[in-house]
């Protein structure tokens, strides 16, 4: 098991060109292994704590996104969806800016959908159930984010990575670019982080704060039951 203590990160799991040549818009010139991003998997501070994650089917992560441009795009991460839980609803997931900037695309499984998520340091990011999403570093510093997510399943990469990437580029020049094999340009919504107090996303609260305050991150393997909460984003999209 990955231990956390005090910010002494363990080895990570790296992420080379090689591993994400199929989804950028551009073949990739640099040396296949050339790294892109770092992965910090199943991080945590206490014994107690590790306790708690285990008993809640969760897991703590950090994710380490140097700034870079590689063929005119920006650094990004390959993306991926989630499957459904025995109840038949997607897995969510949420994230913390702990440092830098992010944009974080989220698209529907069924391509009919685009949300652009900004989020700056100290931002919590909801991922809702059926969309995939791509973090994105379009700044000059280092992007550092958290995230906790259910244990009860596994990412697929298999549908982003078929497509060459998510729906759109985001571009030094050109700017957000839309995904040919994606066909006509799916619409594109902007949104800006929501406060979620009913699952304890507050203002000014870590998301490693909600590791064994109880049972606010049910949500991450019983969405179902939250719906309530996951409308909010549906109401909150406003149209680019």
């Amino acid at each position: 098991m990955k231990k956390y203590w005090s910010g002494a990160l363990p080895e990570p799991g790296v992420r080379t060109i090689a591993d994400m040549a199929n989804v950028f818009a551009r073949p990739l010139t640099a040396d296949p292994q050339t790294p892109l991003y770092y992965m910090y998997r199943d991080l945590w501070k206490t014994h107690g704590d590790h306790t708690w994650l285990e008993r809640h089917h969760l897991r703590y992560d950090i994710t380490v996104i140097p700034p870079g441009v590689f063929n005119g795009e920006y650094t990004k991460t390959k993306g991926h969806y989630h499957p459904e839980n025995p109840a038949g609803m997607p897995y969510p997931e949420v994230y913390e800016v702990l440092s830098g900037f992010a944009y974080y695309l989220l698209q529907r499984r069924d391509h009919t959908d685009v949300i652009l998520l900004p989020a700056h340091k100290g931002d919590t990011v909801l991922i809702p159930p059926g969309y995939g999403h791509v973090t994105i570093n379009p700044g000059r510093e280092k992007l550092v984010m958290a995230n906790l997510v259910s244990t009860d399943f596994a990412s697929e990469y298999g549908e982003i990575d078929a497509m060459h990437g998510a729906a759109y580029y985001y571009m030094k020049k050109e700017g957000w670019t839309a995904n040919p094999h994606y066909g006509n340009p799916i619409p594109m919504h902007v949104m800006l982080p929501l406060p979620l107090p009913e699952i304890g996303l507050e203002e000014g609260r870590s998301l490693y704060d909600l590791v064994g305050s109880g049972d606010t991150l049910d949500i991450m393997n019983r969405p179902e039951e939250y719906m309530d909460v996951l409308g909010k984003y549906s109401a909150a999209k406003k149209k680019m």
